[in-house]
């Protein structure tokens, strides 16, 4: 099972602080972080990356951004 962080309706550093909560409680796998907005979408990618995480696909729904992230 994939986890989740559902970062709609927050603005930054929010998004990015969640996701980075959830990578170091998961250390490797999935995450599937959700946002509504570019800037957020952008960042969460960037944070990501910082810390060793793959944005693997972007899927955009509406005006939602379903992101996934992988590190093994």
């Amino acid at each position: 099972m994939i986890d989740k962080v559902d970062a709609r309706g927050l603005s930054c550093p929010q998004p990015v602080l969640l996701t980075l909560s959830k990578m170091k409680e998961i250390g490797t796998g999935e995450i599937e972080v959700i946002v509504d907005n570019e800037t957020s979408r952008e960042n969460v990618n960037r944070a990501a990356g910082s810390q060793g995480w793959e944005m693997t696909s972007v899927r955009k729904e509406s005006d939602e951004y379903h992101l996934i992230l992988r590190r093994e």
